[in-house]
């Protein structure tokens, strides 16, 4: 059964932390795991994009293995356990799905949206649904903005594109953003002519170059928002087709490519696409 599977799985790690344990699983802490969280997370996003469901299979297992670990280091602090992990994400599922569990069972985990609409909705009104009892979740506790700015509960630690997809999301919300399409569109020729002046000043600044090329990677950003695209998955997926046409080429070559000239390189590109077109 899961539900024992899970136990045990809990009791492993309680005693890989508990004197005589494994030494290197007790040295470490919430800051020296996060860093095997976000691999973990990548290595999850990996499998599934090349539908190994084997090696998908591993690698949740070992994304588990990092909720058990803070939630293990979190018991022995006092701060929670991992059944107050799992009895908070119960209540949440059934009180962000009224249209599932009911009205009176989702008011009985915590919700308090009222005069939802939840008879026969599709995908959208569920999101709406969410979006709103959220919110009022949020509101019924201290407010971030009155403890902080807006932009405090987005953790630095999130993926450069993603911070900054969260980052712009939340300002919009405030109404800090462009109308429409052109308007980013203007900002984003605006920080190419910028960089352009910075790359022909006398004395170019390193630092200067690098702040240009965030400001127009932020605008880019702005604009997958605007789109309904996710930035992250888009650059992943550009990634992986650079990856595989590159391949190509060197598969296609006779010399080493650093023996080839410009133009030879960019018949191997173009080649390497048209090929990869016609497959598909």
């Amino acid at each position: 059964m899961p539900s024992e599977q899970f136990a045990e799985a809990v009791a492993i790690m309680a005693r890989l932390r508990a004197p005589g344990g494994c030494p290197w699983d007790r040295e470490q802490t919430f800051d020296s795991i996060r860093k095997y969280t976000l691999e973990e997370t990548y290595e999850v996003l990996d499998a599934i994009e090349r539908r190994n469901w084997a090696e998908l299979k591993d690698e949740l297992g070992d994304l588990l293995l990092q909720v058990l670990f803070y939630s293990e280091m979190a018991s022995e602090a006092g701060h929670f356990t991992i059944a107050d992990v799992i009895e908070g994400l119960n209540r949440k599922l059934v009180r962000r799905h009224p249209h599932v569990f009911g009205d009176d069972a989702a008011a009985a985990a915590g919700n308090i949206a009222k005069g939802l609409e939840t008879d026969g909705i599709d995908a959208k009104q569920v999101l709406h649904n969410w979006e709103q009892i959220k919110q009022l979740e949020k509101n019924a506790q201290v407010k971030d903005e009155e403890l902080g700015g807006r932009l405090d509960g987005i953790p630095r630690a999130f993926p450069a594109l993603l911070e900054a997809a969260k980052i712009s999301s939340k300002a919009a919300k405030s109404g800090f953003d462009w109308p429409d399409l052109r308007g980013i569109f203007a900002k984003f020729q605006e920080e190419i002519e910028e960089l352009e002046a910075e790359l022909t000043r006398p004395e170019r600044k390193h630092d200067a170059v690098a702040s240009e090329i965030g400001d127009l990677l932020f605008t880019a950003v702005n604009l997958a928002r605007h789109l309904h695209v996710d930035p992250e998955l888009a650059l992943r997926d550009t990634n992986a087709k650079f990856r595989r046409r590159f391949a190509a080429m060197e598969a296609a070559s006779k010399q080493p490519l650093e023996e080839l000239g410009p133009d030879a390189l960019e018949k191997l590109w173009e080649a390497a696409k048209n090929r990869e077109r016609s497959l598909k």
